[in-house]
């Protein structure tokens, strides 16, 4: 079921990151951040997409895995039942 929620966002936050490149009023590259991130917990696309920005910005590659293990995290709390 949070696979199912987490995909739902991403795609959603992915659209509105396309629709934000060509509105003024939207953060483009932030909303293509936030979907990125919780769709590479599902995609091996996106997980390559981070992978680069982590590469690339080595100073957000802290941040970045604190958010992924708390994606991943939840997931495993669901399987193990806690």
């Amino acid at each position: 079921m949070r696979r199912i929620i987490r995909i739902t966002l991403g795609t959603v936050f992915v659209v509105l990151g396309f629709l934000g490149l060509f509105l003024p009023i939207l953060q483009g590259w932030l909303f293509l951040a936030l979907g990125a991130l919780f769709l590479s917990i599902d995609l091996p696309i996106f997980d390559r997409m981070v992978l680069w920005i982590e590469d690339r910005f080595p100073r957000l590659r802290n941040k970045v895995e604190k958010i992924r293990s708390f994606l991943k995290g939840s997931e495993e709390r669901q399987k193990t039942g806690k």
